[in-house]
């Protein structure tokens, strides 16, 4: 049989660890050309190699990596000023990477590095390749984002935590709400264009996530793990939504265990979603001049 994904070109950012490996791994088995997204060379590669180890047939032609600061404008320009270079088509854009912060701490543009990783590189990346996309259509965008958006809300008059007092949790759970706010309003923007957008929660998942942190966050996150899934399950709803022709057409949907679910009442309020894209738009530079998004190398 042949595999789901023959022929398909997938790009994974985060994709040397936890859920991002896995979803890698699996796009493979499906047949599909996997582009990894890392920030160390080391990692990739030793990745790369694992992924062939694995697989029969994932061959040195359809298996690559770049490297990129998703906490940097500047790199993520230049990641997908490559890939355009690289490559003739984009059918899966898997927006995984991301971070949990216990303090406050600022990106290279000067950015709150939680909003700037979680939300605003995705936001930039999916901008700049959406012309590739629309071009390999049917395609499809899938963003993950977390139960822990459930409570939250953007806050427009500090989105970055500079008046109010930081709490990593609460940073973390703004930057998934805003993982929702931009698929469906991406998905609405994207209308009839054949690219579909859609978003899912892993469930707890064993992974590096908190590797960065104090030991004390690293300790409890170690000691929870028992409990968790593995990052091979976390990784099954974004392999399904990349290949399931279950999904075909299904678009601006948040999904949990291959399911449709609900968000909160917060994820779905339009017009939070619209003002969400305008200022994301103005500190990742997508509108420069006005002008409107989508439009990565004109």
């Amino acid at each position: 049989m042949t595999p789901d994904l023959d022929g398909k070109t997938c790009l994974v950012t985060g994709a040397t660890s936890g859920i991002g490996k896995e979803t890698a791994i699996g796009l493979a088995k499906k047949g599909a050309t996997v582009v990894l997204v890392g920030r160390n060379r080391d990692r990739c590669e030793s990745t790369v190699k694992e992924i062939k180890a694995k697989i029969n047939g994932a061959t040195e032609n359809k298996l690559s990596f770049y490297i990129a600061d998703l906490s940097s404008r500047t790199s993520i320009h230049q990641l997908a000023k490559e890939y355009a270079n690289d490559h003739q088509r984009l059918d899966v854009l898997v927006n995984n990477a991301g971070v949990f912060l216990a303090k406050r701490t600022t990106a290279i543009d000067g950015i709150e590095y939680t909003f700037a990783v979680n939300h605003l590189a995705p936001f930039l990346l999916t901008n700049l390749l959406i012309d590739i996309l629309k071009a390999s259509s049917p395609s499809r965008i899938i963003t993950t984002s977390s139960i822990a958006h459930e409570g939250a809300r953007i806050d427009f008059d500090d989105i970055e935590f500079e008046k109010r007092p930081y709490r990593g949790i609460k940073a973390y759970g703004q930057s998934k709400l805003a993982n929702i706010l931009f698929t469906k309003e991406l998905a609405r923007r994207l209308e009839g264009s054949g690219v579909t957008a859609n978003c899912f929660h892993p469930g707890a998942v064993r992974t590096n996530l908190l590797d960065n942190n104090p030991w004390y966050y690293q300790l409890i996150w170690a000691a929870a793990g028992v409990f968790f899934l593995s990052p091979e399950k976390g990784a099954d709803t974004a392999i399904y939504l990349a290949s399931s022709k279950h999904v075909e057409g299904i678009t601006g949907k948040y999904f949990g265990k291959r399911k449709q679910v609900e968000s909160s009442t917060e994820a779905n309020d339009e017009k939070v979603a619209i003002r969400l894209w305008k200022i994301s738009e103005k500190l990742t530079g997508v509108a420069e001049n006005g002008k409107e998004a989508f439009s990565p190398f004109s």
